[in-house]
């Protein structure tokens, strides 16, 4: 009763709006919450959404959009009832003409797997020629926009079925059939290979959740790099700016990759030297600070921001330099003390 009220307070739309779509959609709002979410980004419960997420969501919901109607085998949870009617009736053994072109229900999980595998590098080449390149936010946006429009689509398809046609997840039934299988083979083999069954997909999931848990052992290591933006809007390692003006600012995207294996908190200070080299040694006769950052980094993921450099010092081939550090930087950073360094040589002229 308290679930038949609380279901009635809920809009029209989302009474009528099916179980396993609307499961659906709570997976794709679930996984951008645990992969953007500053604290839960941090937890296995990020791994476990993801998978779902990339591996079966969106071919699942292309599929829903694609066949709204049942399997001809009879995949929702009347199946049975009906199946006893037919008998009844004398039309055991007769397809029904309304769903010849439907699939069961193994056939709409497989499909669902396939798919989502084929769907996912798609979406990630369209993004690659994107401005929004391949990173974490664009990705869980596409395909999570592209799950709900088929989740949308396949809704409304359904809804335009008769009753008696329409797909529905057949919980109950399956729930039987896979206890009756498991727990009531016909044979001493049907029991051995469904052990075998039950071992080996344990095998497959601890494999894959340990390979996600657990934290590499190889190199760990920082990238730190400085871009620039073309034409097109691409960010490159090329035509940077070298010659400025004392008071006018030009821009550098300045960038930095985690692959240490764990969050870590970066600084960056950003320095203007006039140096001597000699015998294969730098001096650093005179500097300006020009600024400092603070970025926390996600493991394994990549951030990079514009710094406009504005210059006081003139000079010809003074060294723009960005130390990288992590934690915080020292009372007088320097190249040898960085983490990281990365520079550039420009020409600062009076006007």
């Amino acid at each position: 009763m308290a679930d038949g009220t609380l279901r009635l307070m809920l809009p029209r739309f989302l009474r009528r709006f099916p179980a396993d779509l609307a499961v659906t959609v709570l997976l794709v709002v679930a996984t951008a919450i645990a992969a953007l979410a500053p604290v839960i980004s941090e937890t296995p419960l990020r791994i476990a959404l993801g998978l779902a997420f990339v591996l079966f969501a969106p071919g699942y919901a292309f599929v829903a959009a694609l066949f709204p109607e049942r399997g001809p085998t009879g995949d929702e949870a009347g199946s049975e009832s009906a199946a006893s009617h037919d008998s009844n009736a004398g039309m055991a053994g007769r397809a029904d003409p309304r769903r010849e072109g439907s699939i069961d229900g193994i056939e709409r999980v497989a499909l669902s797997f396939g798919l989502s595998i084929a769907l996912t590098p798609l979406i990630g080449l369209v993004l690659n020629f994107t401005p929004f390149g391949i990173r974490l936010v664009p990705i869980v946006l596409s395909i999570g926009g592209f799950t709900l429009v088929a989740c949308a689509v396949a809704a409304v398809r359904r809804r335009e079925l008769p009753a008696e046609d329409r797909f529905r997840v057949p919980y109950r039934a399956w729930m039987r059939t896979t206890r009756v299988e498991l727990f009531e083979p016909d044979t001493r083999m049907d029991a051995v290979l469904n052990v075998v069954l039950v071992v080996s997909l344990l095998l497959a999931i601890s494999s894959v959740g340990y390979a996600a848990l657990v934290p590499r052992t190889g190199e760990s290591f920082s990238e730190f790099y400085l871009l620039t933006e073309n034409e097109s809007g691409a960010l490159v390692a090329d035509d940077y700016p070298r010659n400025f003006t004392v008071g006018q600012s030009q821009p550098v995207i300045v960038g930095i990759g985690n692959h240490e294996h764990e969050r870590v908190e970066y600084s960056v200070v950003a320095e203007l030297q006039r140096v001597s080299i000699r015998n294969n040694s730098t001096t650093v006769r005179e500097r300006q600070e020009l600024d400092r950052f603070s970025r926390t980094v996600p493991a394994n993921e990549s951030v990079d921001w514009t710094h406009n450099v504005t210059p006081t010092m003139t000079g010809e081939r003074l060294r723009l330099i960005y130390l990288l550090y992590r934690g915080s930087p020292p009372s007088e950073p320097t190249a040898e003390n960085a983490y990281r360094e990365t520079h550039l040589w420009v020409n600062v002229s009076s006007q």
